[in-house]
């Protein structure tokens, strides 16, 4: 079913909205196409990658590449590039799936993968004109070249705007001379293609460019040494350097000064396909500990029945699982608000998915944050669980740890993605786009009344939890509206505030989309067969609610005073209270009984 501009949210508008679960998509909706292509990737990956898993840390820069050629000679480089420049054109829940189920073996393929398909081809894919997306797309597609991205600098990390590399326009006005250095540049040793941000002048915003590099005719590109790096060891990571690189002007993408631009809506859809890659990667580390868990005898038990063990892998696998939820809800979002755009006949392929894209960098950011950090906590844990052995190399939970642990850092570090959530959030209520003005004052008059002491019936399946969601997005707009009352447009100046109430935000929308999948699971298959669905939505939303407490006090009693201040906190007390407990062991017994007797991650 199409979806219409009516029923389709907008970006950030899951606060102030309430979302049927008929209106989400998640995994069990994967058609037969998605499923043949799932089990494609799957089996590459044991093949050419998992099999080969030790390797990857021997810094085997070689393997890494050659897996990439197998890739583009698979299609699986070319998802997302439309048909006419030799892609499968597919849409962007499929570019999810790929790049989830593509990732979970090695981050240092991931890593290679999610640089050449993202940033390295899609700006040209997105901004390109004619002749640059039929001279490189098609070659980057099938993986006879393969792209790096060079933005950051020594002294422009997160401001990534901020890049001293200069662009000096010829005397015959026909080329560019780029001279500057850059670093953190992923695939630089095997790239063909570079797509470069450079100042040209002293104009305010940075300009990209396409550049080609061939190791035989260096054009005034050099290289550092491959980093050291903590994880990721073979993806290829190095220096680059310019000294009056020549480029034709025609190699200008966009127009000058769109740059930060580029750089910016790049980062929007790497931050999705970014929480994707995580995916995969957890349920590895979730299969692994439970079988180890499983074959490790002591005290004459197998350690998977001990309840201390059984917490751990519950807790694993009920953060993937919400992750599931998440990143797939936003996926099709942005599928269908891009076949919209496109239907409505206004916009070309390009500016549909650059919009699409845009219209949800509130969700990418949520995701980003709340995904690499679970994958962080996934290998930690499995790390615990393998005990001594899991300090070892011999065991694949050593080097998804150390893999898992970038994640929190590129596009963009959780901390700016914490801050823009809730930053963009603003922009779009100033703009019109979301109204949070209405229902904030809807919250402050509420809070004011007196409160309703009938017990409501909650015997309808997560009746009660839908309840609570509806609440704390009331928390959210009673504290966010509160600090922004009271500091305006300084907020951003207050970055403890922003964190604190992105903390609430992003679990907030990982609630909800967890208990709107268990939901629509439920009605499709009944509450008997998916139990541990059901245990999964509830046992997260628990743990949500103890995070929004906490950042909800800690910013209620630090920038208000007296009745405000007691006010707000006895609405906190309202707004996350639960009516009936749920029983924490039991939820996480039901979930770890499944996982542990299917001796695999198996939803």
């Amino acid at each position: 079913m199409e979806a219409t501009e009516k029923d389709l949210l907008r970006g950030g508008q899951f606060l102030v909205k309430e979302t049927k679960c008929e209106d989400i998509f998640t995994p069990e909706d994967f058609n037969e196409d998605q499923l043949m292509m799932k089990e494609a990737v799957t089996e590459f990956v044991d093949r050419e990658i998992w099999a080969h898993k030790a390797q990857f840390e021997k810094k085997d820069y070689a393997l890494t590449e050659s897996c990439m050629r197998k890739a583009g000679e698979l299609g699986f480089l070319s998802i997302s590039v439309p048909a006419e420049y030799g892609g499968m054109g597919m849409g962007f829940v499929d570019t999810a799936l790929v790049c989830d189920y593509i990732s979970g073996a090695t981050g240092s393929f991931s890593t290679a993968f999610g640089a050449h398909t993202g940033i390295g081809t899609m700006p040209i894919t997105l901004y390109g004109n004619e002749e640059q997306k039929q001279k490189y797309v098609p070659k980057l597609a099938s993986g006879e070249w393969f792209g790096s991205y060079c933005l950051t600098e020594p002294s422009a990390g997160s401001d990534a705007n901020s890049g001293k590399t200069k662009a000096i326009l010829s005397a015959d006005g026909k080329t560019y001379s780029i001279t500057g250095q850059k670093m953190w540049i992923s695939n630089a040793g095997f790239c063909s293609v570079m797509i470069v941000f450079a100042r040209i002048e002293d104009d305010k915003n940075i300009t990209g460019f396409i550049v080609e590099y061939d190791p035989e005719k260096p054009n005034g590109i050099t290289m550092g040494e491959e980093e050291h790096k903590l994880g990721i060891r073979a993806s290829s990571t190095r220096q680059v350097f310019f000294n009056d690189t020549v480029v034709p002007v025609e190699n200008m993408l966009s127009t000058r000064g769109n740059g930060f631009k580029i750089a910016m809506n790049a980062l929007n859809v790497g931050r999705i396909k970014l929480a994707a890659a995580c995916l995969d990667a957890q349920r590895r580390v979730i299969t692994e500990s439970i079988k180890y868990a499983n074959e490790r005898i002591q005290f004459k038990t197998p350690i998977s029945s001990f309840g201390a063990i059984r917490q751990k892998i519950a807790e694993m696998a009920t953060n993937c699982w919400v992750g599931e939820a998440a990143t797939y809800r936003a996926s099709k979002n942005i599928e269908d608000r891009i076949a919209l755009r496109q239907n409505n006949g206004k916009d070309t392929h390009q500016e549909a998915e650059l919009k699409g894209v845009e219209e949800y960098a509130i969700e990418c950011s949520i995701l980003k944050v709340a995904v690499s950090e679970h994958v962080q906590n996934c290998t930690d844990e499995g790390i615990q669980i393998f005990g001594g052995m899991g300090f070892s190399e011999e065991t694949p939970v050593e080097s998804a740890w150390r893999d898992a642990r970038i994640a929190r850092i590129y596009e963009g570090t959780n901390e700016i993605n914490r801050m823009l959530s809730v930053g963009m959030l603003i922009k779009k209520a100033m703009k019109g786009h979301v109204d949070l003005l209405g229902p904030a004052t809807a919250v402050a008059n509420e809070l004011t009344g007196i409160p309703s002491f009938e017990t409501p019936d909650f015997s309808e399946l997560f009746s009660e939890e839908k309840s609570i969601i509806k609440n704390l997005k009331k928390l959210f707009l009673m504290v966010a509206g509160a600090a922004l009352q009271k500091y305006g447009e300084k907020i951003e100046q207050h970055q403890q505030l922003m964190l604190a109430s992105s903390d609430i935000l992003i679990q907030i929308y990982m609630a909800e989309s967890a208990i709107l999948r268990a939901e629509k699971m439920a009605k499709k298959q009944g509450e008997d067969n998916v139990k541990e669905q059901i245990a999964m939505a509830k046992l997260n939303l628990f743990h949500a609610i103890d995070v929004i407490e906490t950042a909800g006090k800690h910013s209620i009693i630090s920038f208000s005073e007296g009745d405000e201040q007691r006010m707000m906190l006895m609405g906190l007390k309202r707004y996350i209270k639960y009516v009936n407990m749920p029983n924490i062991i039991e939820l996480r017994n039901i979930i770890s009984d499944k996982v542990t007797k299917e001796n695999k991650y198996c939803f």
